[in-house]
């Protein structure tokens, strides 16, 4: 008499347990997302010698955003396509039509293992990015990081396998194109193009080194130095901090004989001539911020928009603009 083998316990509750993590995943995300369209600071430590936290610095990189929308968006989406598809066969009775059941375990099993090679990819170059070219680690990514990754690890050992060796080349393929597609949308972070789309500020790969982070590579124009003196006449004052990309990219706007002339105020400790006190005393919150007539606008401006707040009435041929504006 054959006795009839066991099911392996983490295979009867495999989907139970992606659809957690898939869960937990969700919450995570969609706290980002909230952050990300309300503007509010990420519930984080705070560096006590700059007044952000880790988290915003990540939050608030260039890396934070894919086709203008909030990265963490696409990952909300992600995580409740895998919650779908890791609990969708159990909508369907197994007594009364199990044929169907096990189509929709067997095609869900594919998409669950090429959806979780994927995510771990991409949330891979994510968190590299953050600790070496950023240097900062948010600890919302590394949790979500860590679930893409745990649905993967569970989506291998959860499921009897029968084509070892093709769902070993099908993650190799999936792998590759994931990355390859990564590398390909985050091409053109911290660039700006000239005004005929030229290309002529590459992407910043390593982290900002104190105290004076990335060197300025573009040229001012005319239009640029009359700006940037016109600022400087009426007061206005910019903030930020020499590991802020974003305050990079408004100093690659200007360029750097523009920028010299500029009213530029370091928040954070370990830059030059640093002055935190100011910072505070101005409320910011956030880089780069300008303080213009008084009133504190936060993020990269465009030129063209500083013209406007500013009151500036000389030429604005600007060399630059940064990439959608």
């Amino acid at each position: 008499m054959s006795r009839r083998r066991s099911t392996p316990w983490i295979y009867r509750y495999s989907r139970f347990i992606l659809g957690a993590i898939a869960l937990v995943g969700i919450l995570i995300t969609l706290y980002l997302t909230v952050i990300a369209f309300t503007g509010a600071n990420a519930a984080c430590p705070v560096d006590p010698t700059t007044g952000v936290s880790s988290c915003d610095r990540v939050l608030t990189s260039p890396y934070a955003k894919l086709f203008g929308l909030p990265l963490s968006l696409y990952g909300l989406g992600a995580y409740i396509a895998m919650t779908i598809l890791a609990l969708c066969p159990f909508a369907v009775n197994p007594e009364t039509d199990k044929p169907l059941r096990k189509q929709l375990e067997d095609i869900t099993w594919k998409l669950l293992f090429i959806g979780s090679t994927a995510m771990t990819v991409f949330s891979g170059y994510l968190i590299y990015t953050s600790l070496v070219v950023i240097g900062a680690e948010c600890y919302y990514c590394i949790g979500s990081a860590l679930c893409s990754l745990a649905l993967f690890i569970v989506t291998i050992i959860g499921h009897e396998w029968e084509e070892i060796g093709q769902i070993a080349f099908t993650g190799i393929i999936v792998a590759i194109i994931t990355l390859v597609g990564t590398l390909g949308v985050y091409a053109n972070v911290n660039t700006a193009v000239s005004a005929d789309g030229k290309v002529v500020i590459e992407q910043a790969t390593t982290a900002a080194k104190p105290p004076k982070g990335w060197e300025i590579t573009t040229t001012s124009g005319e239009a640029e130095i009359a700006l940037a003196k016109h600022l400087s006449a009426i007061g206005a004052k910019k903030y930020g901090a020499f590991w802020c990309p974003h305050c990079y990219d408004q100093k690659q706007l200007f360029g750097k004989e523009a920028f010299a002339l500029v009213d530029y105020v370091e928040c954070d400790p370990q830059g030059v001539n640093p002055q935190r006190a100011l910072c505070e005393k101005a409320g910011i919150t956030g880089f780069p911020s300008w303080e213009i007539k008084g009133q504190v606008y936060p993020g990269t401006q465009s030129l063209e928009k500083l013209a406007e707040l500013s009151g500036y009435q000389g030429p604005t041929n600007f060399k630059y603009k940064l990439p959608g504006a």
